[in-house]
């Protein structure tokens, strides 16, 4: 029985050497590969039907997300025809198409050496598109009225008094036109954007002369006159509605001066208290103030 149990064991290595070793096998990528003998290539996986992919591909997106199934179809939306249209310039920051500009402001004489006109204003502006604006605006100068040193101390000196003349009101309405508009850099990481424009309109303005030559006698009413208003400015936003304005406006009249002579034995007479013909004026004010536009937001119903 051991004798048995040997022999076999002595049998087993002697038969697994007996088995030749596989040879690693050469691959020449130039060449290429041929299957082995005895078996069948493999066949290339047949290419999808005609619209197969394109439901594999909805699928896919289905899974992802399941609200857009039932409400796009990306077929009909692949279909369609592109009319893209870009934009280079950034929308406009502070819209102002169909809104109303509240401006307040305070209104300085840059003019006149003699006498100082200066006092608060108003103005309202509609702008009917987003460059052209209609509106009024008004001036208070009544008890603001400032005679100035050198005026004083040329009178003194000369013995000459210079006619001069005191404002009341004024009021205008005017057409507004904004050419242009941009955007600056400030405070390092703050953005400021702005807009020149122009206007020009009619009114009236409130005016009297200043008895100077014979004040004793001589004391003056307020008469409106035919005036007219040119300027421009410049608005600095600070937001969507509200803006800083620097303004320089002109407003051109014919006014009337004091006599420089006292008809003789004629003192009081009104009808020699006025200076013969009108003096043509420009009342050139700089005015600063802030602006509100109204509403306060919008709606783009412009394309982007």
């Amino acid at each position: 029985m051991g004798l048995l149990v040997a022999a076999a064991l002595v049998a087993v290595p002697l038969t697994a050497s007996a088995q030749p070793k596989e040879q690693p096998k050469e691959i020449n990528l130039d060449e290429p590969e041929t299957p082995a003998e005895g078996t069948e290539p493999a066949e290339a996986p047949e290419a999808p039907a005609e619209g197969e992919g394109d439901e594999a591909g909805l699928g896919d997106i289905c899974k992802i997300d399941p609200s857009a199934c039932p409400t796009i179809d990306l077929n009909k939306e692949a279909a369609k025809d592109l009319n893209n249209e870009t934009y280079a310039v950034q929308q406009i920051y502070a819209l102002r198409y169909h809104r109303f500009e509240v401006n307040p402001y305070f209104g300085l004489t840059m003019n006149d050496q003699f006498v100082g006109h200066n006092g608060p204003g108003l103005a309202i502006n509609w702008y009917l598109t987003n460059v052209l604006a209609i509106g009024v605006n008004g001036n208070w100068y009544g008890g603001l009225n400032t005679p100035s040193d050198f005026n004083f101390q040329t009178s003194r000196a000369a013995r000459i008094g210079e006619p001069v003349t005191e404002y009341q009101w004024n009021a205008n309405a005017n057409f507004t036109y904004v050419p242009a508009y941009g955007k600056f850099a400030g405070f390092s990481d703050f953005i400021f954007h702005y807009d020149f424009y122009v206007l020009g309109g009619v009114g009236a303005i409130s005016t009297r002369p200043i008895a100077v030559v014979d004040p004793d006698n001589r004391t003056f009413d307020w008469k409106p006159k035919l005036a007219f208003h040119v300027g421009g400015g410049i608005r600095i936003f600070f937001n969507r509605w509200f803006a800083a304005m620097a303004e320089v406006s002109d407003y051109i009249f014919f006014d009337e001066l004091e006599n420089p002579s006292v008809a003789q034995g004629r003192a009081q007479d009104r009808s020699t208290w006025l200076a013969e013909g009108n003096s043509f004026t420009n009342n050139v004010q700089a005015q600063v103030g802030f602006s509100v536009f109204l509403p306060f937001s919008w709606e783009y119903r412009l394309p982007k």
